[in-house]
């Protein structure tokens, strides 16, 4: 029976060792591939939607702490647009590709790597934000919503926000989408 004990589970340390590992090979495919736009980026194009920069408005000179930046894309973007950026993610070749090109681009970003949930231990800055943005794909590799949560409060100060932009993708008859929802996806 021993074999069998703990087959196919993981533990919580397991988990997130194997998702940086994913998340590491992940950065360095993206970041050679088409569907990130690197080469367009690099020649100045803001790697963020229409609606995104429309909801979070202006942000000159104001800070923003983007947590799960992967290799820093909407984050110097965001530099690019006037923000004074920290993006942090914990794949370590994320971040060493997301410091070369703040470098490269001469683009004012600071990257941190670490795990998010470490984060308050690592950077201090509780309360110094005026947005905490995180966006697409992120909410599924958390194993723990509430302490994500808190951490994102704990760097907010009095009157900032948190933005989230996220894709939750899902089977839904064509009856029950509105004519609001995107027509690229149904949203549940």
């Amino acid at each position: 029976m021993d074999e069998y004990k703990n087959r196919g589970v993981f533990t919580l340390d397991e988990y997130r060792k194997t998702n940086q590992d994913w998340w590491n090979e992940a950065a360095q495919v993206h970041a050679l591939g088409e569907a990130y736009q690197l080469k367009a980026f690099k020649e100045g194009m803001i790697k963020l939607h229409p609606l995104e920069r429309g909801e979070v408005g202006d942000v000159v000179g104001k800070k923003l702490l983007h947590v799960q930046c992967h290799f820093g894309l909407d984050t110097l973007s965001w530099a690019r647009l006037g923000a004074q950026v920290i993006g942090i993610d914990y794949a370590e070749k994320a971040i060493a590709i997301a410091r070369a090109l703040s470098q490269e681009l001469h683009l004012d970003a600071t990257f941190v790597c670490c795990d998010l949930y470490d984060l308050p231990n690592v950077l201090d800055a509780a309360g110094e934000f005026d947005i905490v943005y995180t966006s697409y794909g992120v909410l599924s590799w958390l194993p723990d919503l509430q302490p994500w949560g808190k951490i994102i409060a704990h760097y907010l100060k009095p009157g900032g926000f948190f933005y989230i932009a996220e894709e939750v993708l899902c089977a839904v008859p064509p009856q029950f989408i509105s004519a609001r929802t995107s027509s690229r996806y149904s949203l549940c």
